[in-house]
């Protein structure tokens, strides 16, 4: 059984068993961490799609590692006028293994 749920903007198809880099979230390695914006449950026939949210559905987690995906170099540049600009940046996420997967009534 899978699920799609909605966290920091953006939303995420997740199984149980299954590590997910998600946004940054303000907690510890080793905490649990409960998802309640579920748009979708289910697996072949028997899915459940909510309206946009399934009502009592939840997704729990645990949190693995805080972490930074690798660094993107953003440059400016124009030839023959000694112009160049270079900055970077490290996007930080939550590193979470699903733990459970409930949908709703």
């Amino acid at each position: 059984m899978y699920a799609v749920f909605k966290t920091g903007g953006k939303q995420y198809r997740a199984s149980q068993g299954e590590k997910v880099k998600i946004e940054k979230l303000e907690a510890a390695a080793g905490d649990t961490v409960e998802f309640g914006d579920v748009l979708m449950v289910g697996e072949g026939a028997n899915v459940q799609v909510g309206k946009p949210l399934l009502p009592g559905a939840r997704v729990t987690a645990t949190v693995v590692a805080q972490d930074r995906h690798d660094k993107i170099t953003v440059i400016k540049f124009k030839r023959r006028t000694t112009y160049k600009r270079m900055h970077g940046h490290r996007q930080a996420f939550t590193l979470v293994e699903i733990t459970g997967i409930a949908a709703g009534a």
